[in-house]
């Protein structure tokens, strides 16, 4: 995968698993650095640890991600991403965020929701509506680029389960949503950068 040629602006970036979607998000932060000695770059990293293969997973994505572009700042926020983007946006900063499946995940299935009520999980889900409209608008207030990654996880086969259903659902509503405000939408397939929405 090259480097970004054109204009770097706020971009969606989806795909699969492994697909190249964090490599391409860190390649516009290695160029966002590269073209002004101004320019700023923040990751903010929304997985969390919670057993040692995720522990030994974000070590290694941190590793590789210093070496890779050493000048990128991390910042770890599993669930207030909407307040990260707006305090960490400015100018000459480019924000990105990874990963935009995991902030749903903490939202729609945090510790202790199978034992959640229904009252619960519906005050749950309101909160996750008023997170998410914050989220957008943050987005579209920031002075400076944004890069969201995401995953593309709806063109599997149905899965079973009524929760795991409803968060696929909720995630390719999350998706829709995003790229509505996002100018240049991009879709990730072994390695390989898809155009599906550029800045008109």
């Amino acid at each position: 995968m090259t480097s970004a040629s054109h204009p770097i602006t706020t971009e969606l970036i989806l795909g699969g698993q492994k697909s190249g979607k964090s490599r391409r998000a860190e390649l516009l932060a290695r160029d966002w650095l590269a073209r002004s000695a101004d320019h700023r770059a923040v990751l903010i990293a929304t997985g969390q640890a919670w057993d040692d293969e995720m522990r030994e997973r974000i070590a290694r994505h941190q590793r590789d991600r210093a070496e890779r572009v050493p000048g990128l700042q991390t910042v770890e926020e599993p669930r207030d991403v909407a307040a990260a983007v707006a305090r960490h946006s400015a100018p000459q900063t480019l924000v990105v965020v990874d990963c935009l499946t995991l902030w749903l995940t903490h939202w729609t299935m945090p510790l202790g929701f199978e034992t959640m009520d229904l009252e619960q999980k519906q005050a749950q889900a309101l909160e996750w509506n008023a997170q998410t409209a914050m989220f957008l608008e943050a987005i579209r207030q920031s002075p400076g680029p944004v890069v969201l990654v995401g995953n593309e996880i709806g063109l599997g086969v149905i899965p079973m389960g009524r929760e795991v259903r409803a968060f696929v659902d909720a995630l390719g509503m999350l998706n829709q949503q995003v790229a509505q405000v996002c100018p240049r939408v991009t879709l990730m397939a072994a390695g390989l950068p898809l155009t599906l929405k550029e800045p008109s």
